[in-house]
C-alpha cells in the first residue's frame, strides 16, 4: 500500500508581525489560506527514509537529505514514534515554486507527517502531529489544518476558520533564487513594520461570521521590503499598483498576489519586463487540502 496526498500552497490574507521574540523568532498574527497550486506527495514503505524530487519547480528545492523539510518531517515522525527502523520512500512532484512565500516546503512536510501517520499505522493524535510539525518548521502546523485558519505565535498556534468559499487569486512568481530568504526577509523588518495584529483579528472575525473577503481586508508587513530582497519583483508590484491592481506579498515574499482581475496587457508587461509570471488559483476548502488516498 502507498499513500498519495496533495501539498497545497498558501497565501497569507493578512500577515502582521507584532514583535521579535526572545528565542529569535517573531510573533505573528495571520489569516492563511490554502490554494489549488499544489505539489504531489507519494509515500511508500521502504527499508529506510529516502526522497526523490521531480517536477517543473525543483529550482531552489533541496533534493536530498536533512535540508529537505519533507525528509526532516519523516525523520522527526519516526523519532516521535520511537522506532528508528521505520522507513519510507518519499516522491515529491514539485509544482509550487520554492522561496517565494507560498510555503511549498512546509506543505510537503505536513503532507509527509499526515501520510506517514497513516502508512506507518501510528495513529498519533492531532496534538502529537502538531508538536512534531512545529519542530520541523513554523508554517508546517498550519498545513496540517489546511483550508482557512487564524495563525498566531511563531506560526504554531492554529485556529481553523470556516472555508472561504469560491475566492480566486492571481499569484505572481519568478524563478529568482534568494539564499536564506526567510531569515533575510525577517531581518529586514524594523519596529515601524510591527503592529498590534488588529487587522488580522478583524479579518478572522469577519470570516467566522461568513462575510465575503474584500481587498480592504488584506495586509502584509513585508510588502514594502520586497524590492530590497528581489528588485524585479518589487518593480513588478509597483507596476501593478500603478495600473490600479492591489497586490500583497505571499507570506514573507517575494512572490505576491491579488484578488483583482489582471488585464492581459499588464500580464505581458510583467513577464517581458520583470520575468514575473502569473498563476490563476482558487481557494481550497479544508477537505480538499487534506485529501489523502491509498493507492
Amino acid at each position: 500500500m502507498a499513500v498519495e496526498l496533495l501539498a497545497p500552497a498558501k497565501v497569507n490574507l493578512a500577515l502582521e508581525v507584532t514583535g521579535r521574540r526572545p528565542d529569535g523568532y517573531h510573533d505573528l498574527v495571520s489569516v492563511v489560506q490554502t490554494i489549488d497550486l499544489a505539489d504531489r506527495v507519494l509515500l511508500d514503505l521502504a527499508p529506510s527514509i529516502e526522497i526523490e524530487v521531480t517536477g517543473e519547480k525543483t529550482l531552489g528545492v533541496p533534493l536530498e537529505g536533512p535540508r529537505n523539510l519533507a525528509y526532516r518531517a519523516a525523520v522527526a515522525l519516526a523519532a516521535e514514534a520511537g522506532d528508528s527502523d521505520l522507513g519510507a520512500r518519499i516522491e515529491l512532484t514539485k509544482s509550487v515554486p520554492a522561496g517565494v512565500g507560498l510555503g511549498g516546503g512546509s506543505s510537503d512536510a505536513a503532507a509527509v507527517l499526515r501520510g506517514l501517520n497513516r502508512l506507518w499505522r501510528l495513529d498519533l493524535p492531532a496534538e502529537a502531529l502538531a508538536r512534531v510539525a512545529a519542530g520541523v518548521g513554523s508554517d508546517v502546523p498550519f498545513f496540517l489544518a489546511g483550508g482557512t485558519a487564524f495563525v498566531t505565535g511563531r506560526g504554531d498556534h492554529v485556529e481553523p476558520l470556516p472555508d472561504l468559499g469560491s475566492a480566486s487569486f492571481t499569484v505572481f512568481v519568478s524563478d529568482i533564487e534568494l539564499e536564506d530568504k526567510t531569515r533575510r526577509m525577517y531581518a529586514s523588518l524594523t519596529p515601524a513594520d510591527f503592529s498590534d495584529g488588529r487587522r488580522a483579528r478583524v479579518l478572522a472575525e469577519s470570516l467566522r461570521r461568513g462575510l465575503p473577503l474584500a481587498e480592504a481586508d488584506l495586509v502584509n508587513a513585508f510588502d514594502r521590503h520586497i524590492g530590497e530582497a528581489a528588485p524585479p519583483l518589487g518593480r513588478a508590484m509597483a507596476t501593478c499598483r500603478e495600473a490600479g491592481v492591489a497586490v500583497f506579498a505571499c507570506g514573507s515574499g517575494p512572490g505576491f498576489f491579488t484578488l483583482d482581475e489582471v488585464p492581459g496587457l499588464l500580464l505581458r508587461e510583467l513577464e517581458h519586463e520583470w520575468g514575473v509570471t502569473a498563476v490563476a488559483c482558487r481557494a481550497l476548502s479544508r477537505a480538499e487540502s487534506l485529501a489523502l488516498r491509498e493507492v
